[in-house]
């Protein structure tokens, strides 16, 4: 078991070096094998750990090779974890995963970087299978870099564009303000516990009760949840997943709806038993994710950009799983995550396929009538509408009214926002699927030449639909009269080390509440359905009736440019201000030019007595010794 847990994480770091160091001489289906090869072997061996966990001890296999880190206090070992919660995950960066690099083949063929892609994408799965089967919390910062390492050079992928770069470099520098964050969580937990291995920290806070005030629990765990922040797109620093559009669409699939948005819920819930000890973060983690919830979901109801709409719905669904672990259901909110998996990658890759069949054009008004021409893209982008509208019977709607209900039951005003967010979540999907696929062509020659995409791009988008169904019913919640059979399965990872489970429910009225938000979901939807139906006209109209709001929103509150006139504008004057005065006067100027300047001015001068004539010479030697003498004789 000990080399095959290895060979999980490791063989797409394998197709990531053949790539990356032969990918131009093994050509384009020698690549292909390769990529989408190793992740699906990793599948397959992730499969085989998570059986194997199931049948373990506490269902928990552990896997130590050797000593990391070794100084002073600090003794990191370097060893990977399959328990419920991390081997739930693994199976969703691998199966997801090898869904999307198989999609990818279709979608980048023809692209000149096509190695170059494949190269990024394995690495970016080895990185995030270090993330979520690192024993430690360093093993897991290295996995965490890396994804925002590799995510930077995914979104930047068009590097000879201008917008591409610009949108890489703000996802990398958004990310280092949460994972200093990370840091600082790290350094108070050491100093405390005097241990990063998970498994040790968690045995040490079992026995710990609640924190009653702020202390250094609650001051960890809100520097952990800065870096969740910054890695699960939440306010305030939620701005780079919106541009992160810019790279191609399946890194839009897999980065920002699959895996990588959502390692912060998933480093809280690696933590939970951590996290429960601090009320104060609880509150403040339910708070941001209620408002990040309403926040980018109201963004959403404007935007004419495809792939910016879903960008908007991501940071919008992030916000519920956020939100449901304020409310202290960790296990409702990687339910969530589960799902949401499923049904924001077909989305995503959807989008692509529609992007691809309307030569590259990403406007929805100028998409219509395409049910037609691509069928099996629109039945499949209908089934994820449904599951991420939360229709009955459909994935989301079991994990969004689990939400919910925890969230009333922490406090109503945030499930009147959570409700809220499903609201505009139905309002914006039905009028992205109303542009795309229903009333006349608004670009007929784009129309006309519009077709199905290959099956590798296809296939992806049934398998994805499929679990978009039915992975719901892995997790009916007990007041919907199930058993949440997602919650006992993850109870040992939630809870590990605690000498005192507890995540119970409370009594409520979780079905009138179901009913409640479902019937203004439906509403809502309908709504935005009938209003983009036949083309843009009334919409349009409404528009102009609430011209400010509709600035407002499409230009995103506005956010982009008080960052930009408030923040990089004063630090963009300040380095100008070091350069010229700091570099230009004082270090060049003053420490190099100015002793160049005086040394050429004296050589100068000097210069001046060197006529060549010896009777000159002899004349100011002659005059030195009489100078010479009469200050000695004087």
């Amino acid at each position: 078991m000990h080399m095959t847990t290895w060979l999980i994480p490791l063989l797409p770091l394998f197709g990531a070096a053949i790539i990356g160091l032969l990918g131009r001489k093994l050509g384009r289906i020698a690549v292909s094998v390769i990529g989408v090869g190793v992740v699906l072997l990793a599948f397959a061996f992730t499969l085989r750990a998570f059986v194997l966990a199931g049948s373990a001890p506490d269902h928990r296999l552990a896997s130590c090779s050797f000593t990391w880190m070794s100084t002073g206090n600090l003794s990191v070992p370097m060893g990977l974890v399959f328990d419920p919660l991390s081997s739930l995950m693994a199976l969703v960066v691998t199966g997801i995963g090898a869904l999307i690099h198989l999609y990818s083949v279709g979608y980048m063929w023809e692209e000149e970087g096509f190695a170059r892609y494949f190269a990024y994408l394995n690495l970016f799965i080895f990185f995030m299978l270090c993330l979520v089967l690192g024993n430690s919390l360093p093993l897991l910062f290295v996995g965490w870099e890396g994804v925002g390492l590799c995510s930077y050079l995914l979104i930047g992928y068009y590097f000879e564009t201008d917008y591409a770069p610009a949108a890489g470099l703000k996802a990398f520098l958004t990310n280092r303000v949460g994972d200093l964050g990370v840091l600082i969580g790290m350094m108070a937990l050491f100093a405390h516990f005097g241990t990063l291995t998970i498994a040790e920290l968690l045995t040490k806070v079992g026995h710990l009760s609640p924190e009653v005030g702020f202390g250094i629990l609650s001051f960890a765990t809100l520097m952990l949840f800065v870096g969740a922040c910054g890695k699960s797109a939440q306010v305030p620093l939620y701005i780079w997943l919106p541009d992160a559009m810019a790279g191609p669409t399946p890194v839009s699939a897999l980065i920002h709806a699959a895996t990588m948005v959502t390692a912060g819920i998933f480093m809280v819930c690696r933590l939970a038993p951590l996290f429960q000890l601090a009320p104060i973060t609880l509150s403040v983690i339910a708070w941001v994710g209620g408002i990040t919830a309403l926040f980018a979901a109201t963004i959403g109801l404007v935007q004419r950009d495809i792939k910016k709409v879903l960008a908007y719905s991501t940071v919008s669904q992030l916000g519920y799983m956020v939100m449901a672990l304020g409310a202290g259901g960790f296990a409702a909110g990687f339910f969530h995550v589960f799902t949401h998996a499923w049904f924001k990658a077909l989305l995503f890759l959807g989008a692509g396929s529609v992007i691809m069949a309307m030569h590259h054009e990403q406007d929805l008004f100028r998409m219509g009538g395409l049910r037609a021409k691509l069928p099996i893209t629109f039945w499949t982008m209908l089934l994820a509408t449904l599951a991420i509208m939360g229709f009955p019977g459909f994935s989301g709607f079991f994990s969004k009214d689990e939400i919910l209900y925890l969230a009333y039951l922490r406090h109503p005003a945030l499930w009147v926002i959570g409700v809220a967010a499903a609201c505009c979540t139905s309002f914006y999907m039905w009028r992205l699927m109303a542009l795309t696929f229903w009333g006349e062509p608004r670009d007929p020659h784009a129309y006309e030449h519009a077709h199905e995409s290959p099956w590798t791009m296809t296939l992806p988008l049934v398998i994805l639909a499929v679990g978009s169904v039915v992975v719901g019913y892995l997790g009916v919640p007990e007041a919907f009269g199930g058993h949440f059979a997602i919650g006992r399965f993850l109870e040992p990872s939630l809870s590990f080390g605690q000498l005192h489970a507890h995540e119970g429910h409370h009594e409520g009225p979780a079905i009138l509440l179901a009913c409640i938000s479902t019937v203004l979901g439906l509403g809502f939807g309908l709504f935005g359905f009938l209003s983009y139906r036949s083309g843009t006209a009334l919409a349009e109209s409404r528009a102009a009736r609430f011209p400010t709001l509709h600035r407002i929103l499409l230009n995103k509150y506005y956010v982009d440019e008080g960052i930009e006139r408030g923040i990089l504008a004063p630090v963009r004057g300040l380095g100008r201000l070091l350069w010229q005065v700091g570099d230009v006067i004082i270090v060049d100027g003053i420490g190099v030019n100015l002793p160049a300047a005086l040394a050429r001015l004296g050589g100068e001068f000097l210069a001046l007595f060197q006529t060549g004539r010896v009777r000159n010479y002899t004349l100011g030697m002659v005059l030195g010794a009489l100078a010479i003498l009469w200050i000695f004789f004087k």
